[in-house]
């Protein structure tokens, strides 16, 4: 694949999901009137990303009618966990991730495939920072202080440095409980290289998949952080906006103004991002720009990938993966994926990279 494919401009408690279906490459998406006419069968199991649950369940809903003799399984234990049952092999073919293979992990995974690992976009959301604190229902945070706030150095709601930034709020003087995940996670990475890079040092602790902080509550999957902010008091969290519910959510600093999520916004952080060095053609993997000062941008967004190997033992398998992903990455994909769990679709031209990336999944 030619390298320029790479230089595109952007735009739960482990449930397991079945997905008694099939699906469509990009080239043969599921027929509107419910037929098949599909010669694909068998199994293909998956673990990850549980921030990909909504967006799971569109793409099972869109996926199944096209070919019903395929049962997809997709188990959303997180991003670390699916990156290691990939990685170990089994029966997981392909994982989800909001992070894409960090470079100590990437050689075994290159092992377990005997090839090149696939690394494609296909889901692009803003992370919240949810919040519950009775009397305020707006918040506004810069980066400096949201990040003193996950450090634990901010520990009440009415520090100097949060009334001034919301001095019309009737902050209470009370204790500041922030939630954070149990679980090795891609949101946490995502999260913590934000308040890394932007920050300014009040977040001192690098980016990390696994929470390096003592103090606050910890919680496991996107689910158990919505839930323990929700019946928590005084609570703080991050995630993936799509499961924020009627929480509060945070607007947060860029450049001059303070900035509400949005898909729209979240896709424009793509805008200033850049292809990660030194990987193969088959990965789209993006450094992301947390510190741009863009109008309109939400830099505390998400890339999850969906990951595979560029070739499997038999035809079966990497038949079966070559159209599911195609169908995640391909417009219907994209616009379910919208429609229920509020993400950002791919742009055209990263679409077009990723299935070309896809479509070339074959046997050995």
């Amino acid at each position: 694949m030619n390298r320029n494919l790479m230089r595109y401009a952007a735009p739960a408690a482990a449930a397991v999901f079945v997905l008694a279906a099939a699906g469509c490459g990009a080239s043969n998406e599921a027929g509107a009137d419910g037929g098949s006419g599909s010669d694909l069968s068998g199994e293909l199991s998956g673990a990850g990303a549980s921030s990909q649950e909504e967006a799971a369940a569109a793409w099972m809903k869109g996926f199944q009618t096209a070919h019903p003799d395929v049962t997809v399984n997709y188990d959303p234990v997180g991003s670390g966990a699916g990156r290691e049952q990939f990685t170990a092999g089994g029966n997981i073919a392909f994982a989800g991730s909001d992070e894409y293979f960090p470079d100590d992990e990437l050689a075994a995974a290159e092992k377990r495939c005997d090839s090149d690992v696939v690394e494609v976009p296909v889901y692009v959301s803003p992370i919240a920072v949810i919040f519950n604190v009775d009397g305020v229902d707006e918040l506004n945070l810069s980066p400096k202080t949201l990040g003193a706030i996950f450090a634990g150095t901010i520990t009440k709601w009415n520090d100097p440095a949060i009334v001034a930034e919301n001095p019309d709020a009737g902050l209470p003087n009370a204790p500041i409980t922030a939630v954070h995940r149990s679980d090795e996670s891609g949101t946490t990475a995502n999260f913590t290289d934000y308040l890394d890079q932007a920050s300014g040092g009040s977040w001192s602790h690098g980016l990390v998949e696994t929470w390096p902080v003592k103090s606050g509550e910890a919680a496991e999957g996107t689910s158990g952080v919505v839930s323990a902010v929700k019946n928590g008091k005084g609570t703080i969290g991050y995630a993936d906006a799509s499961q924020a519910g009627d929480l509060g959510v945070a607007n947060i600093e860029v450049g001059k103004e303070f900035v509400s999520y949005s898909p729209e916004a979240a896709a424009a952080t793509l805008d200033a991002s850049k292809p990660v060095s030194g990987r193969s053609d088959t990965s789209m993997a993006l450094d992301i720009d947390r510190t741009t000062t863009a109008k309109g941008v939400y830099p505390i967004v998400l890339v999850s990938y969906g990951i595979a190997c560029s070739e499997y033992d038999s035809e079966e398998e990497a038949s079966l993966v070559r159209e599911y992903l195609g169908y995640v990455v391909s417009p219907e994909g994209q616009r379910a994926a919208a429609e229920q769990a509020g993400s950002a679709p791919l742009s055209d031209q990263m679409a077009t990279d990723a299935t070309a990336i896809v479509e070339n999944i074959s046997a050995k």
